[in-house]
């Protein structure tokens, strides 16, 4: 179901290759770091290419900080889709690694974290520094140097309320990590980023506005993605602006670890806009790791192109609509809740769903958070959903990005969830890659239509199978 890749950033020669082409579509695949200047960067980085001899490359920001490396302040390493490896793999590191960036280490500690993955810390952190270069606790802290970064140029918060919110658990520790990590301190950062005209989010008190740009690799099906999650959006949770048919923003509430918030997504040519409101800054980085996960934002569209367009069936499909991206999940719950539920999962949300505060545009049409397990569990619902949303409540089923393909879907179907449901969750939650959903109307008649012998073709469509499906499905619908 899901597959392994080979470590690119153990292959020196084609990273030096990459780097020494500024190749953005390697940015956030491996990381540089140049011995001479002490320096780590973006294979991108537009700086003169240092000699082969003076570079060494590794799998995270984390491991060439734990090496004495730190950021360049040129291209900002840390401003980069994410590995496609972590949502490619699902392996204890790449698993690790999503709820990493999720936050779940400043929230629940290294034993949280060994908890969700079913390993002891000490296997854990074994694996991780063998796989990744360095331990839980200094992938974590990479993780919150990211996050305190965004907070620092782009809110107007207090310094000292940026190193809480950003996770550090005092300030001594968040101007150490600053200075190691970026060479410079949290006020230095702040006026830098203020000469360049960074804009800063609305002051503390209340739900705190901030506006980001989401890298992608491209090219980048906005659209197609976009189009997905607007046919299925509940009113007040979600909302779609559109413009001559083109759908111009895509908003949806979210429910946070520490409270409510809304993200309102707007595609641009090379960016995707994030305009964000938070009721808490602890769910900074929970909030973006969330919303890059809705529009596969960490995708590999050339791995993908190589592999479908090489299908004689899929190829026209492919060349109309490169970078076509899988569509994900802010929650694990609410996905799987709201696909149990179909069409009364509207009414459930206006009548159940909790308000969130008044917001201005363009978040102002966002204003109900879906319902929690417990109050579905509690609702007059079909019984094999109230069924479900209790063992959500109760623990006994988690749906959470962290999980082991093959064990979620066993848990799944321990739970009557049938086999294509919960494939679909798979798919959308873990951004599984390799899923055909063909129990899919739309798939169906996407195969029906190119004249596809399954047995034959699918073969050939590993390990982006999942992908395959949204381009059968596109033709579906045509047919």
């Amino acid at each position: 179901m899901a597959t392994t890749t080979a470590a690119i950033w153990r292959d020196t020669e084609r990273c030096y290759r990459a780097v020494t082409a500024r190749d953005p579509r390697f940015d956030g695949q491996f990381i540089m770091a140049v011995r001479t200047t002490g320096i780590y960067c973006r294979p991108s980085c537009p700086a003169l290419t240092p000699k082969a001899q003076n570079v060494r490359f590794y799998p995270t920001s984390a491991a060439a900080q734990a090496n004495g490396y730190r950021a360049c302040r040129r291209c900002l390493p840390d401003a980069v889709p994410g590995s496609p490896d972590w949502n490619i793999r699902a392996d204890l590191a790449a698993r690790a690694m999503r709820l990493i960036s999720d936050g779940l280490v400043e929230r629940e500690g290294v034993p949280g974290l060994a908890k969700r993955l079913g390993y002891s810390e000490r296997q854990l952190g074994r694996v991780l520094t063998a796989e990744l270069g360095a331990g839980p606790l200094a992938l974590a802290r990479a993780h919150r140097a990211h996050s305190a970064r965004l907070l620092i140029e782009m809110s107007g918060l207090p310094l000292t309320d940026v190193a809480f919110a950003a996770g550090f658990s005092s300030v001594r520790q968040f101007n150490e990590t600053i200075r190691e990590v970026f060479a410079t301190t949290p006020s230095q950062l702040r006026a830098a980023s203020l000469r360049r005209g960074r804009r800063k989010g609305d002051e503390p008190g209340g739900a705190t506005r901030l506006s980001l740009r989401l890298p992608f690799r491209a090219p980048f099906d906005a659209q197609g993605v976009l189009r997905y999650h607007a046919s299925r959006a509940i009113p007040g949770v979600e909302a779609v602006t559109e413009d001559e048919g083109d759908i111009t923003g895509y908003g949806r509430t979210l429910r946070l670890p520490h409270g409510g918030g809304a993200a309102w997504l707007a595609p641009r040519p090379d960016h995707v806009r994030c305009d964000l409101g938070l009721a808490d800054l602890r769910d900074l980085s929970s909030a973006v790791t969330r919303v890059r996960r809705l529009l596969d934002l960490d995708a590999d569209p050339e791995a993908v192109t190589r592999t479908l367009g090489a299908d004689p069936a899929l190829a026209p499909l492919v060349a109309e609509a490169p970078g076509i991206r899988l569509p994900g999940a802010v929650d694990g719950p609410e996905l799987l809740l709201r696909t149990l539920l179909g069409p009364a999962a509207t009414t459930l949300a206006a009548d159940l769903g909790d308000p969130v505060p008044p917001a201005d545009p363009p978040l102002d049409p966002l204003t109900t958070l879906f319902p929690t397990p417990a109050q579905i569990a509690d609702a007059g619902v079909d019984p094999q959903v109230k069924a479900i949303a209790a063992a959500i409540a109760h623990g006994s089923l988690d749906p959470h990005v962290g999980r082991d393909p093959a064990e979620l879907r066993a848990e799944l179907l321990a739970h009557s969830v049938d086999a294509p449901t919960a494939d679909y969750v798979l798919m959308r939650v873990l951004g599984a890659p390799d899923i055909l959903l063909t129990a899919d109307v739309s798939v169906s008649h996407g195969v029906t239509a190119l004249g596809i012998d399954l047995t034959e073709s699918a073969r050939g469509w590993q390990p982006w199978s999942s992908y395959a499906g949204m381009y059968l499905a596109r033709a579906g619908k045509r047919a």
